[in-house]
């Protein structure tokens, strides 16, 4: 089985909808272990119902490269093949990129490049989308690299954006959005069919 490291700091509903990906065996793999810097993070009690080692290595108290190197080794003891950050809330240094390139996924809520970056996270996000007066937003599935949310594109989703729409009505459209396109590139990577080649990513049609 393809195994599957998923980092998260909240909730984990697109956790949720990688392991129920991989229980419809929409995804030939399992999830094998979810890390999370939040103690009290939801994601913990989703990884354990499906068997999943489920580990917070909590960042606090300590130097940024110091954090990634516990939760790298975590990664590595499980042979993980492929990294996915799911709403994982940190700023990566070099380091874990190098350790991962071309094995670490991240989704955003919103059409990369636009309305990414530093800051640009949960609502800010569809704040800065509705008063832009953009008609469609969606999300955005990328490998990541050294810059924050600019790594390759992997597969993008749309949503409309409806007139009077709250940052939060956007948020749950863009949400559902993420549990559709996610656990599809997942499953497109663990079938070998997305490759990273230099400056491109390609999509083999399934």
């Amino acid at each position: 089985d393809f195994r599957i490291g998923v980092l998260a700091s909240g909730s984990g509903t697109d956790l949720q909808s990688i392991l129920d990906a991989c229980e419809r065996g929409d995804i030939p793999g399992k999830v094998v272990v979810v890390v999370t810097n939040n103690p009290g993070a939801k994601c913990l009690e989703r990884a354990r119902k499906h068997a999943a080692d489920a580990l917070c290595i909590d960042h606090r108290g300590k130097k940024r490269e110091e954090h990634e190197r516990e939760v790298v080794a975590a990664l590595k003891a499980r042979n993980v093949e492929l990294v996915v950050l799911a709403g994982y809330l940190r700023i990566f240094t070099p380091y874990i990129v190098s350790e991962f390139r071309g094995m670490m996924i991240n989704v955003h809520p919103a059409l990369l490049p636009l309305f990414g970056g530093k800051g640009m996270h949960g609502l800010k996000v569809h704040n800065a989308v509705l008063d832009a007066g953009c008609r469609i937003s969606g999300c955005t599935v990328h490998f990541v690299d050294e810059s924050i949310d600019g790594g390759p594109i992997i597969a993008q989703g749309c949503v409309p954006v409806r007139d009077g729409d709250t940052p939060e009505d956007l948020q749950a459209r863009v949400l559902e959005e993420e549990h559709r396109l996610l656990p599809r590139v997942v499953g497109l990577i663990a079938k070998g069919k997305v490759r990273l080649e230099v400056l491109k990513v390609r999509v083999e049609s399934e």
